[in-house]
Formats: structure tokens, C-alpha cells, sequence
């Protein structure tokens, strides 16, 4: 797969209360002296098209002025499914042209840097369907996957008449293919969801800058 069909539009899913933070977004809070929000973005700049935000939150300060904010398209708080959704129905709207829609957590601030690079190669022979999603200390991360623009339609089914709120329930009515990563230097993967998972990223950081 060339470069050129590696760009996809990337949506970052924010639709979740942060319940465990104790509230607030999330991906405002700062790590290494940025916000987790803004060192996903700055490394997943070179390998998407453009990005959505997922946020059902009313507008906060810190958001790069470029990226558009869209509420889940379905009411309830119908956790990520609902944020996917809204991501594929918002760039089928655009008129993209890409096959694929990224989606990544705002919580995961060690994304690598051949995030899709990686996960492209897994569509490679594979029929249209297919959705790919990261996997890493012998576990898949559903959210941090390429889901085809073209299932927009029965994921809302799945979510409005079926009430399903499960992504690999989801996921596996469809041709899935997962694309390991080792953990050498830590989970790139690492999701943040409490003040301690936080300290435990800072630890890991200042690790890495010697």
C-alpha cells in the first residue's frame, strides 16, 4: 500500500465522562509538558489526512483551532461505538475519499509513530470490510483501529435498533485483523484513566529522556 493510500482521516474519541480523573476532559491534562491531546495530535499529524474530535463536552480551551468538534450522533452517552460513528458519518459527509477511518483514544499518549503505516499493512489482500485494530501485551485495543467508511450504516442499526454497545461484538460480524506491537519500552498503547496512570507516564518519560 502506498503513502498516498495511507492517509486517512483520523478521529480521536473524547466522548467519555472521565469519571476515574475526577471529571473535566481528560485530554487537557499535561504530560511531559504538553497536553495528552496535543502529543497525539503532533504525532499523528504526518500520518493522517485530518482530524475530527469526538467531544461531548461543550467547547474547552487548548483544542487546536483546526480540528472540528462533533457530539456523539446518538443521545446517551453509547460509549465508543457512538463516537465511531459519528466519525464515519461525518467524513462519508465530506465526501472522503479514503476507505478507512482512523480512530485513536485522547488518553493514550504513546502512539507510535507508525501507527498507520502498521495497521494499513493488514488490509492488504483483504476484502473491503475489514476493520484492523492494534494489539499489544497480548490484548486488542478495539479503539485504536481503521473501521471502512462504508459500515456507517449498520453500525447505526447496531446502535439504535440493536442497543449494541459492545465494539469487537461489533467488530467480528466482519472480516478483523489484528497487528501486534511489541512493548520493549513500554506499551505504546498505555491508556491514562487515573491520576496514578498519569504519575506512572510521567515516571516513563523522564525514563526515556535519560
Amino acid at each position: 500500500m502506498s503513502e498516498q493510500d495511507t492517509r486517512f482521516p483520523c478521529l480521536l474519541l473524547a466522548g467519555g465522562l472521565s469519571r476515574r480523573m475526577g471529571g473535566g476532559a481528560k485530554f487537557l491534562q499535561e504530560l511531559g509538558g504538553a497536553s495528552l491531546l496535543s502529543r497525539i495530535v503532533e504525532t499523528l499529524r504526518p500520518q493522517v489526512s485530518e482530524f475530527l474530535l469526538n467531544m461531548n463536552r461543550d467547547g474547552e480551551a487548548g483544542i487546536a483551532e483546526d480540528i472540528p468538534i462533533r457530539k456523539d450522533v446518538v443521545e446517551g452517552f453509547a460509549g465508543p461505538l457512538a463516537g465511531i460513528l459519528t466519525g464515519l458519518d461525518y467524513f462519508s459527509a465530506k465526501g472522503s475519499r479514503a476507505s478507512h477511518m482512523l480512530s485513536v483514544p485522547t488518553d493514550a499518549p504513546f502512539i507510535p509513530g507508525d501507527l498507520v503505516v502498521r495497521l494499513a499493512e493488514g488490509l492488504k489482500g483483504a476484502v473491503p470490510e475489514t476493520i484492523v485494530m492494534a494489539q499489544s501485551v497480548g490484548r486488542v485495543h478495539p479503539v485504536v483501529a481503521l473501521w471502512p467508511l462504508s459500515l456507517a450504516a449498520d453500525l447505526r442499526v447496531a446502535l439504535i435498533e440493536e442497543d449494541l454497545r459492545k465494539i469487537l461484538v461489533f467488530a467480528d460480524r466482519y472480516n478483523r485483523v489484528n497487528v501486534t506491537w511489541d512493548e520493549t519500552e513500554g506499551d505504546p498503547f498505555f491508556n491514562i484513566n487515573r491520576p496514578e496512570d498519569l504519575a506512572e507516564a510521567e515516571v516513563r518519560i523522564a525514563k526515556a529522556r535519560g
